[in-house]
């Protein structure tokens, strides 16, 4: 493995730094002491910081050995928020607030990108700039988008951008990135059926909304049978069903919601006119009521290709062909898409093992629960601080050493 001497030799002060955030965290747009370490670390290290951007944003401006004078800049982004979940581990750093909980892992991403701007300010072998965001606000509230609206590629304006999620299950020391789609969009659906209640013994005189309901829950699925064409991906889970309030009585209303997933405006904009037809359709023909709501979050993560070929090559370098593997595309979500929207980028995987390094801390206590993504027992793993950091810094001295084509793909938000 290809890592940087000297960001190995400094992983132990970082892992320390990552504990202490994992032990403090903070939910989406209130990241304040998470942010205060942030730019306290940038500082120290002499890399100027603006403060502030979509509420609690850092960017740290490291400029190479011309100053940044020739113009040319990458975008490096870390998320710093945690999860509205109770931690169920034990060991020393864990979670100090209930009901908080780093269970995502963002904090080894900051972890990971402070290795690198650590690395990148005692060294600066390059020329151009790197802008290190450390955005809040991932989980849910759309943090990449807020600091867009206030101005980020404006203030900070970079050739590309490029993320990172660690991935549990892989095995430690591999990469993962593809072009394309590779996260889903995520989307909310509520609808209210609205019948007549009455006493359960004579159903006849009122509007059951129950079966009505179920009804639209199984016909929702043939959109995705029949209606969308079957090389196309789309989900629509239906996970909350809420009606009555006695075993005797039929409600006046039962509520449905749940989430949709696609990876294009087009498959996106078919389940949703179906979803609606279906349910107003099943609403009428047993006279019924229905208002159906439908709210569109994050966007599909589409890497352009160019973008996620030159990744690809940075991570061959470091670990192996045979290590910087295709990506799975996976319907989960990450609010990355809006950068990528805005700017030609790549947003890749970085593998987190089985768990097994939680039974590595001293006086263990990890209660051997799985490591998965949001679950009550995960853990970042450090063995990635060194790897993360080494892929960080490559990836911005060749991107700043090679000029991209200019006629290579951009997103359609780029003009």
């Amino acid at each position: 493995m290809n890592l940087i001497d000297a960001v190995l030799a400094q992983s132990a002060g970082i892992a320390a730094i990552r504990r202490d955030i994992h032990a403090h965290p903070e939910l989406c747009f209130e990241e304040v002491r998470t942010a205060d370490l942030v730019a306290q670390k940038l500082t120290e290290w002499g890399i100027p910081v603006h403060r502030g951007m979509g509420t609690t944003g850092v960017v740290g401006i490291v400029h190479g050995r011309d100053g940044g004078k020739n113009g040319r800049a990458i975008g490096l982004r870390a998320d710093m928020d945690a999860l509205p979940m109770t931690e169920f581990n034990t060991f020393a750093h864990a979670s100090r607030h209930q009901g908080k909980m780093h269970a995502c892992g963002h904090d080894g991403h900051t972890a990971m990108l402070l290795a690198a701007a650590q690395h990148l300010s005692q060294h600066r072998d390059f020329e151009g700039t790197v802008y290190l965001i450390f955005q809040p606000a991932e989980e849910g509230g759309g943090g990449a988008r807020e600091m867009i609206k206030d101005g980020l590629f404006e203030k900070f304006p970079v050739e590309a951008v490029f993320g990172m999620h660690n991935w549990p299950g892989m095995p430690v020391g591999t990469f993962a990135v593809s072009s394309g789609p590779v996260m889903a969009s995520t989307n909310e659906f509520k609808i209210i059926v609205t019948g007549k209640g009455g006493h359960a013994a004579m159903p006849n005189t009122g509007i059951d909304p129950v079966p009505i309901a179920c009804q639209m829950v199984q016909g929702f699925q043939t959109i995705l049978t029949r209606n969308k064409k079957p090389v196309d991906a789309g989900v629509i889970s239906v996970t909350m069903i809420h009606a009555g309030e006695a075993t005797n009585v039929i409600p006046d209303s039962c509520e449905i919601q749940g989430t949709v997933r696609t990876f294009t405006t087009e498959v996106l904009d078919l389940i949703e006119r179906r979803m609606r037809e279906v349910a107003e359709g099943i609403s009428t023909a047993f006279g019924a009521q229905c208002d159906f709501s439908f709210t569109r979050n994050y966007p599909p993560t589409v890497n352009t290709a160019y973008e996620a070929d030159f990744a690809r090559r940075v991570m061959t370098d470091i670990v192996g062909a045979d290590k910087a593997l295709a990506q799975e595309p996976t319907m989960g979500a990450e609010d990355f898409a809006y950068m990528l929207q805005a700017r030609p980028g790549a947003y890749c995987f970085i593998a987190n093992g089985d768990g097994a390094h939680r039974g590595k801390y001293e006086g263990g206590g990890h209660d051997a629960g799985p490591c998965v993504l949001h679950n009550p027992h995960y853990d970042f793993n450090d063995e990635l601080i060194p790897l993360g950091g080494s892929y960080w810094i490559k990836l911005a001295q060749a991107w700043l050493a090679h000029q991209p084509p200019k006629d290579r793909p951009m997103p359609a938000g780029v003009v």
